[in-house]
């Protein structure tokens, strides 16, 4: 048997502590569908928080936007994404499943170094590890498809936005005229997308619902190339700043014959997982669309999408640079990142084994863990009043059941930061023990400090 490997292992843990749950469970779930729990919310939203301060709220240059899911159809028709937006579907003849040529190829090609010689021929079937035999392969559409009004038929026909940077292309000039901006500028979203994708799954890795963080950049032809490299080094540097080893993060060159079909160029900010098969996962695409977008929609609207520069007296189609983030592709990065095995003393005198989410302070589900010594007439209220008071500034959980080594260790593999002790000398001296996670170093602090002293620890939180 293969040893677990640590997406493995992170994917127990986040289902175990109610970060994630299978979507529809008690009904059996549906495949590579998730729901986020408790804790997962929590992920999720400080993730989205520190990207739209970083994309957005804290530039001068950005403003932010939020469309609709479902779009007009012409939509679609206009961006290509009707006729071009499909992937080469496969069929294994020994299994009868199914799967993305491309992908099967790519991991060919990581795993030997060159592309098979002989192209699919040589693909073994990843199931049986048989010599394969497979199906020519065809077209398979990735949008998903919905019917709007009392009809299911043609004339109601639309479709779930497979990205949501076409909600934005078509607000272009209602956001250029509102916000008063020129390029370059950019217009920041964030929500939810739908892809048919042929073969979900690597946890919450590939999905067909998914949540992207999308920032359109609009920016004059001919500097488009210098804005592309600004974007991939910000973007590089925003996974870092959060804690990301930049030794398990790579840039991704598309190669020209696969690049989208509005693309100039394309790099992809990638991830070590250590899937099986490919070591290595896509956390964003920073693509060059060039004035594809605004240019097709322009002609297929009949709505002029230039724009007019007065200093210089021209007017141009802007081009695009598009960092293209998933959230919950970056959520699980973040996980499997922060996750780590230490020792530490138990009540015995001896060790035990710790497991512990490193997430950055910012990130994580609970910033502080109020416990109680023990559970005590005495005791219990005051911590109760110490929690309710810093649940005005963070997310805080109170915790008295079990000993108190074992709370420490829920809470190390949570990623909460702060652990706060409120023993019998609190009712003597007025102070708390703070432990630190990642130390485990405690220190003593008065109640009336506790406030200015996480305050200033959890600058950004």
């Amino acid at each position: 048997m293969a040893p677990k490997s640590k997406v493995d292992t992170v994917a127990n843990l986040a289902k175990r502590r109610g970060l994630v749950y299978p979507c529809g469970e008690i009904y059996g779930g549906t495949k590579s569908a998730w729901d986020y729990g408790p804790l997962g919310v929590e992920l999720k939203e400080n993730i989205k928080k520190q990207w739209w301060r970083n994309m957005v709220t804290s530039r001068e240059d950005t403003v932010g936007l939020d469309s609709s899911v479902i779009l007009p159809r012409q939509v679609w028709e206009a961006s290509g994404h009707v006729e071009t937006f499909s992937d080469p579907l496969v069929e294994s003849l020994i299994t009868h499943k199914r799967y993305r040529a491309d992908h099967l190829l790519e991991a060919y090609e990581e795993k030997h170094g060159h592309p098979p010689e002989n192209g699919l021929a040589d693909i073994r079937d990843p199931e049986t590890g048989d010599p394969g035999q497979w199906t020519e392969p065809r077209a398979f559409s990735g949008l998903l498809k919905t019917f709007l009004g009392p009809v299911d038929n043609e004339e109601g026909l639309h479709y779930l936005r497979p990205e949501t940077a076409q909600g934005i292309f078509v607000n272009f000039a209602n956001v250029l005229t509102t916000s008063r901006k020129k390029p370059p500028f950019g217009i920041g979203q964030i929500g939810k997308s739908f892809r048919n994708e042929i073969t979900p799954g690597n946890f919450i890795f590939r999905t067909r619902e998914f949540e992207q963080m999308e920032m359109e950049f609009f920016v004059k032809p001919g500097e488009d190339e210098e804005w592309h490299e600004y974007w991939i080094d910000y973007r590089m540097k925003w996974y870092t700043d959060l804690g990301i080893d930049p030794e398990n993060l790579r840039l991704y060159e598309h190669a020209k014959e696969k690049l989208s079909h509005y693309s100039k160029r394309t790099v992809d900010i990638e991830y070590r997982f250590g899937f099986q098969g490919s070591a290595w996962g896509e956390l964003e695409g920073v693509a060059n669309r060039t004035d594809y977008d605004l240019s097709v929609h322009s002609k297929a609207s009949g709505h002029d999408l230039s724009y007019y520069e007065q200093a210089t007296d021209t007017r141009y189609t802007p081009y695009v640079i598009e960092p293209a983030a998933g959230l919950t592709r970056s959520l699980m990065a973040f996980l499997v990142d922060a996750y780590s095995e230490d020792e530490a003393p138990n009540a015995k005198g001896g060790v035990d084994k710790r497991v512990v989410l490193k997430l950055d302070r910012r990130l994580a589900p609970v910033k502080v863990a109020v416990l109680p010594l023990s559970r005590n007439a005495d005791l219990t209220p005051k911590a109760k009043d110490l929690a309710q008071q810093l649940r005005q500034y963070w997310n805080v959980e109170f915790d008295d059941a079990g000993a108190i080594g074992r709370r420490y260790r829920r809470q190390d593999e949570i990623g909460t930061p702060f652990c706060i002790t409120v023993d019998f000398d609190t009712l003597d001296d007025h102070a708390v023990t703070i432990r630190e996670r990642d130390t485990m170093a405690q220190e003593r602090v008065a109640l009336d400090q506790v406030e200015g002293y996480l305050a200033q620890r959890l600058l950004g939180a």
